[in-house]
């Protein structure tokens, strides 16, 4: 039988975990199936499979780290020996390729031409789903809209005419209609953000939905699971530091003890900007869209660059040169739990407001169900992090390895605030205020650079009609 090996995923991959994989020996699968999860110094990866037929052995147990070119799966012809070439696949997948993934340079494969839906696999006679117990497999046959990675209505193979699949019972209930353990104001909260409760990861009391869940969701923060229980008497525990943490280990370390780091602060009444998401939300252009105030923190960013263009650059040391990037590549950093990881829109600055919600959206969908990709995390240009759904005020944030600089968008509170009229008269009112903190690389971006690009996305933030001056 042919023999899968693991291969270089096109970002000069040297090993990788094993994390889940998606069929058993005895499964039937086409190519390009969606078979194992795996776990690079990036991000976990799905694979395809370039051969058709039947899983032969699974060669590596999850859990296991090999090396690239390691056997993990032999697939053969059902009822025959298999050819030791594979089959062609209609469309020519490259697995050294970097740019296989659709993207540039550094990214790629992510095998994605069934990732979105998941793998589609022919149902086996008698078989069970490799990702449920026996007495479920003829559930999700009927439901696979239903099951995370399991084929969609209508897609399962023909061969389940041979088992007749019973009706579900009755009490059985698409997600949407399950009723989601959350407290009257957080379900308000929820409406009033564009939240679905039922998507929302709930890290409440008894595993409730708590506000500081559906603020995360609305701004795209993913929440950090409580740690599992220790055992009675354990004093320590260890983890392996590997995979996403690792790189993010050495990533930090690197760019924190290379850039010289100057951070500035500000306090910024964002009424106006929280007034106006209110208003987009019952635009016709964007009512289906999930909103909040990063989209315009993240619009704001993109104008004030035009300004500071040093603020979207790079220092390479090895050329001895400052590259300046006239497109903004839009990072957004995501706490998850195998660690950090700062996926970015591409052009950002390219969009128009719906499409860079649309955009905002989609990345945060992505990076909380875990299937953030290399290529999705390669070339950003700018970074800002999140910390208000966890009401801290700020921070010193630590500048994105190939970028400059990093903007820190704090929790916006109700406090007082002095406001002054259009007549020049003072109130004390009490306003929505936040705090943003912008790091930046001191070697090339001197104070008044740094402050000017703070003080233009502040502006924005307390006056969003300003915009038009850029």
């Amino acid at each position: 039988m042919p023999e899968f090996k693991l291969p270089d995923v096109g970002e000069g991959l040297t090993e990788a975990e094993i994390v889940a994989w998606h069929v058993k020996e005895g499964d039937t699968i086409a190519v390009n199936d969606v078979i194992v999860d795996i776990e690079t110094a990036k991000s976990v990866v799905e694979l395809p499979s370039p051969f058709a037929g039947v899983v032969g052995a699974i060669l590596v147990a999850e859990g296991e780290t090999v090396e690239v070119g390691t056997p993990i799966i032999r697939v053969g012809e059902a009822g025959a020996e298999a050819a030791s070439e594979p089959v062609e696949p209609a469309e020519t997948i490259d697995l050294s390729n970097p740019a296989a993934s659709g993207g540039g340079e550094g990214e790629s494969l992510v095998g994605r031409n069934k990732a979105d839906r998941g793998p589609v696999r022919r149902a086996r006679h008698g078989s069970a789903s490799p990702a449920s117990p026996a007495g479920e497999a003829t559930q999700l046959q009927v439901q696979g809209a239903f099951s995370p990675g399991g084929a969609q209505s209508g897609e399962v193979a023909p061969s389940v005419e041979e088992a007749p699949v019973p009706a579900a019972p009755a009490s059985v209930s698409a997600p949407s209609d399950v009723r989601v353990l959350a407290k009257p104001p957080v379900r308000k909260l929820a409406r009033d953000l564009g939240v679905d409760l039922a998507s929302v990861t709930a890290t409440g009391p008894n595993g409730s939905v708590s506000r500081e869940d559906v603020e995360g969701a609305a701004s795209g923060a993913e929440p950090v699971s409580a740690p599992a229980p220790v055992a009675r008497g354990e004093r320590e525990t260890r983890e392996p530091i590997k995979g996403v943490r690792k790189m993010m280990g050495a990533s930090m370390v690197e760019s924190a003890f290379t850039a010289p780091h100057v951070t500035e602060w500000v306090s910024v009444d964002v009424t106006p900007t929280m007034e106006l998401v209110d208003r987009f939300r019952k635009h016709p252009r964007m009512r289906d869209l999930r909103l909040s105030p990063l989209l315009v923190l993240a619009r704001a960013v993109c104008l004030a660059v035009r300004r500071t263009p040093e603020i979207n650059s790079w220092w390479d040391e090895a050329a001895q040169e400052v590259v300046l990037k006239h497109y903004v590549n839009l990072g957004i950093a995501a706490a998850t739990p195998r660690g950090l990881v700062v996926p970015n829109v591409k052009d950002a600055d390219s969009l128009d407001l719906p499409d860079l919600a649309r955009a905002l959206n989609e990345l945060t969908d992505t990076a909380r169900a875990g299937k953030t990709q290399p290529a999705e995390m390669s070339g950003g240009t700018f970074t800002i992090t999140n910390v208000g759904p966890f009401g801290v005020d700020g921070g010193t944030p630590i500048i994105n390895p190939g970028e400059s600089a990093i903007l820190c968008f704090g929790a916006a509170k109700r406090q007082p605030w002095v406001v002054t009229g259009p007549d020049g008269a003072e109130s004390l009112e009490i306003r929505d205020v936040c705090t943003l903190s912008l790091s930046f690389d001191h070697r090339h971006i001197d104070g008044e650079k740094g402050s000017r690009f703070l003080a233009d996305v502040a502006g924005v933030m307390s006056d969003p009609g300003t915009a038009l001056l850029f």
